[in-house]
């Protein structure tokens, strides 16, 4: 694959979820400064992976770095003490440079703060896919699916920084919320980046989180717009609400299983070429596979609804 085809698959699909949000936005910043903050998030990345760099090669001269990250525990060590702080950190300054700049002349909306946050998070994230792409350690399907991740990672901090900058005079009375949640994106970055090392049920369960994930970002980017949370526990009985969490759980699960059980197959049907899809044995697996996973993501759905449901006919009669 040319060097062109590598940047375009990395950059391509960030850009879209940038168009996305951007979409979502009311009162959206200009798209010209969301491009720079994606220009600066990529710009970070590389930051991110200089500073990794030196830490290796400091840790390798004080310590026996590479016995000790052939065992679990010294895995969980690097991610928690030096890539997830890292690459939260470069992308934290990546953000908040440019704010206390526009801070300066604007008054910035939440919306718009977090929006930025999402830019250079995506911006990262392109970085990120050009470099596993072109060493051949990652496949488009994979980083592509990947794409929200980073901006999943640095939604609590981006929601810290909305609330708090966009009210003039609390940014400095919110630095300790600001640092709980830059914080809690560490952590949830050490522990996706885990669970995805990690073999056997821990992938699965990986993807369970970014759904959760997911869902928390939408949540946040949610009450910035000033909407109503969309609700899933609502009952009123510490029984009834024990048991709507078990059906959230039970959704994660379904989905992520799902999710993963799709990723598997693409991996299995990527060194075969198209025509031998057609073929009457692999054509059967394939479609028992996306019946098979696409029945649980529809049962996550189904679920999820009758949640939804309940929340709203209660809501309805308060």
């Amino acid at each position: 694959m040319s060097n062109l085809s590598l940047v375009l698959w990395a950059v391509i699909p960030p850009l879209l979820f940038l168009w996305f949000y951007y979409r979502r936005t009311p009162a959206a910043p200009p798209l010209l400064n969301l491009l720079v903050l994606f220009i600066i998030g990529a710009i970070s990345g590389f930051l991110a992976l200089g500073l990794e760099s030196v830490m290796e090669t400091i840790a390798n001269r004080v310590l026996d770095w590479q016995q000790i990250q052939r065992h679990f525990s010294g895995i969980v060590f690097r991610q928690i003490l030096a890539i997830a702080p890292i690459e939260e950190g470069c992308k934290f300054l990546a953000v908040i440079l440019p704010l206390c700049y526009l801070q300066r002349h604007y008054h910035l909306r939440a919306t718009t703060v977090f929006l930025f946050t999402i830019a250079v998070a995506l911006g990262f994230t392109a970085e990120e896919s050009w470099i596993y792409l072109s060493h051949g350690t990652s496949s488009i399907l994979e980083r592509s699916i990947g794409t929200p991740v980073h901006g999943m990672f640095s939604a609590p901090w981006g929601y810290a920084l909305a609330i708090s900058i966009s009210v003039r005079g609390r940014f400095n009375q919110n630095r300790n919320l600001i640092f709980t949640a830059w914080l809690n994106s560490v952590f949830s970055h050490a522990l996706v980046n885990v669970l995805s090392i990690s073999r056997g049920f821990t992938q699965p369960l990986c993807l369970s989180l970014l759904l959760w994930m997911f869902w928390r970002l939408e949540q946040l980017l949610g009450k910035l717009q000033g909407k109503d949370p969309l609700l899933l526990i609502s009952g009123y009985t510490s029984s009834a609400r024990t048991r709507q969490k078990g059906l959230v759980l039970i959704i994660l699960v379904l989905g992520g299983n799902a999710l993963f059980g799709l990723l598997i197959l693409a991996r299995k049907l990527s060194p075969l070429g198209w025509k031998l899809w057609l073929e009457p044995t692999i054509f059967w697996f394939i479609f028992q596979e996306i019946l098979f996973n696409f029945g649980l993501g529809f049962l996550a759905w189904l679920i999820y609804r009758y949640l939804r449901s309940l929340a709203r006919r209660r809501h309805f009669f308060k």
